[in-house]
């Protein structure tokens, strides 16, 4: 007699984003329900398209929230690695005011 049960595992889909100044990537995942951060990350391969950013170094988040790789996820949750910036961005916009400049007018090697 076939069973009745159904043997389908719950999903939920999550966004990972990253990226560097250039070029950015967002992947939408299936995942099975209690999946964390790290698997997300993982799924996505984000690291493959990114070896730029360094996984023991990166911060992640969900919706701009800090929080460790172990974090459950729930459906919409949005996943976020955060790259090690190269200039605070307050110390950035000091600079630029200290050229007479903004922040759309950008920091150019020859400054």
């Amino acid at each position: 007699m076939p069973s009745t049960a159904t043997d389908e595992v719950e999903t939920i889909t999550v966004e990972v984003v990253a990226g560097l100044p250039e070029r950015q990537r967002l992947v939408e995942l299936k995942l099975p329900e209690g999946a964390t951060v790290a698997d997300a990350i993982a799924a996505a391969k984000i690291f493959r398209y990114f070896p730029e950013i360094d996984p023991g170094e990166s911060k992640v988040g969900v919706w701009g929230e800090l929080c460790e790789p172990t974090r459950p996820l729930k459906s919409g949750d949005r996943v976020e690695v955060y790259r090690e910036l190269k200039i605070d961005p307050r110390e950035a916009r000091r600079q630029l005011a200290r050229l007479g400049r903004t922040m759309r007018d950008g920091i150019r090697d020859d400054d």
